[in-house]
């Protein structure tokens, strides 16, 4: 009996060292290879996902791609709310056929940055053609907005560390996301509401849609910015939740990455 305790017991604790060699292993992989992950690169371009401080900031940003639903709705639950900072990510063709609305966020003081030309992977472009689809964005929305964009998000978040540097030769900033509300799967109003509050932290950028497709984020809004505030929070821009950062000294990375590394390699 007692042979067959410690035998139990031996494949707990080997299994338990095999997990926690496979995360070191992984953390050493990281470091190791760090000139190559772009977002943990000394070097190279970083994408921003987050910005470290103890300050209760948040950025709340909306990307909008197409249709012309959505849009007015949460512009007048900001407005209703008081809530005179965000950030929006239009892409140029859906800022073309729809200048109204984009008079519409700009007289009400948001931001604005870019999210590209053509709603595509730009990993699976030439180097020539992600140029191409940064700049004429940059063209269109300058024009519509009198004031050149300085912030990208790339269509569907998807970059590389090629991407990253064609992004920032072009004077671009990168910008992803920490908290995905996913409400452009229309999971339901409280789903989206539990989601956004529950991940939400000092520094945090928060991605929602102002796009047709979602349908149910100018229901959440109202209640997800009545909880931030009870916590705490103040609503910035992404720019300025950048100088938060950059006033701190503090580097920019995606540490959710390294998280999912070691979890992954621990098959947690």
């Amino acid at each position: 009996m007692n042979s067959f305790f410690y035998v139990l017991n031996g494949k707990k604790i080997k299994r338990f060292l095999i997990g926690f060699a496979a995360a070191v292993f992984a953390i050493g992989i990281v470091y190791v290879e760090r000139s190559n992950i772009s977002v943990f690169s000394e070097e190279a371009p970083a994408a921003v996902y987050s910005v470290p401080t103890e300050k209760k900031v948040i950025a709340l940003t909306f990307d909008i791609s197409w249709g012309d639903k959505r849009t007015a709705p949460i512009l007048e639950v900001l407005k209703e709310k008081k809530l005179q900072k965000a950030t929006f990510f239009l892409s140029s063709p859906w800022s073309k056929t729809h200048p109204e609305l984009v008079k519409q966020i700009v007289d009400s003081g948001y931001e604005i940055g870019s999210h590209g030309h053509k709603h595509e992977n730009y990993t699976s472009l030439s180097d020539e053609e992600i140029r191409r689809q940064i700049t004429t964005a940059h063209t269109m929305l300058t024009d519509l907005t009198g004031k050149e964009p300085k912030l990208i998000r790339l269509p569907n978040g998807d970059f590389d560390k090629r991407v990253l540097q064609i992004a920032t030769g072009l004077g671009y900033t990168t910008i992803q996301w920490d908290t995905d509300s996913l409400d452009w799967k229309n999971p339901g109003t409280q789903k989206i509401i539990d989601r956004v509050v529950s991940r939400a932290h000092p520094g945090d950028i928060v991605l929602l849609h102002a796009s047709d497709s979602s349908q149910q984020t100018h229901e959440a809004l109202p209640v997800i910015i009545d909880k931030l505030r009870e916590q705490g929070y103040e609503f910035v821009t992404v720019s300025e939740l950048l100088q938060q950062g950059t006033q701190q000294g503090k580097e920019v990375r995606d540490q959710a990455m390294l998280q999912q590394a070691i979890e992954d390699a621990a098959g947690m």
